[in-house]
Parts: C-alpha cells; sequence; structure tokens
C-alpha cells in the first residue's frame, strides 16, 4: 500500500468525524458560526480527499503533487479554508453560548 494513501485513509476517519458532528451542529442551531464550522470541515475533508486522489493517479490531468499545478492549488486553499474556518466557527459558536 502507498503511504500517501495509508496517510490520507487514517486522516479521513477523523476529518469525516468532524463533519459529521458540525452538521450535526449546523442542522441545530444555524448560526453564522455552526455555519463556518460546516464550511471549515467540509474543506478539510476536501484536502483529505485529494491526498487519496493523488496516492490512486485518480484525475491525472490535475497533475497531483506537482507545484503551480490545479490539484496543488486546491489542496492549498482547501487547508487554508478549513484551518482558518473551522476555529473561527467553533469560536463563534461558543461565543453564542451554545456548546457543540
Amino acid at each position: 500500500m502507498n503511504v500517501t494513501l495509508f496517510k490520507a485513509l487514517i486522516a479521513l476517519l477523523p476529518v469525516s468525524m468532524l463533519f459529521y458532528v458540525s452538521m450535526g451542529v449546523y442542522v441545530r442551531s444555524k448560526t453564522a458560526g455552526s455555519l463556518m464550522l460546516l464550511f471549515g470541515s467540509g474543506a478539510l475533508v476536501v484536502v483529505v480527499l485529494t491526498h487519496v486522489c493523488e496516492a490512486l493517479h485518480l484525475f491525472p490531468w490535475m497533475h497531483w503533487g506537482l507545484e503551480h499545478s490545479v490539484g496543488h492549488y486546491l489542496d492549498l486553499w482547501s487547508a487554508i479554508l478549513g484551518l482558518t474556518l473551522v476555529p473561527f466557527g467553533y469560536l463563534l459558536h461558543l461565543l453564542a453560548g451554545r456548546s457543540i
């Protein structure tokens, strides 16, 4: 098994759990913080799925792993969005006086 695929599959479990929990939080509260949390966790799912596609050599036209390629920028911007929106969404959700 490819090391990149193994790492991506290991990362898929906590990221999908985060997405599932944030979906439940959004369904219950429908606040801006919970929406940010949902979009951020969705972006992190995209990051993991890009690594799965890279390891399995799916969509070769995206040139996975190469600098200045579509796959690189999809991974980069998804990671930036996810790592920004999840903490801010969680903080806004807590400041609204709600718990997860």
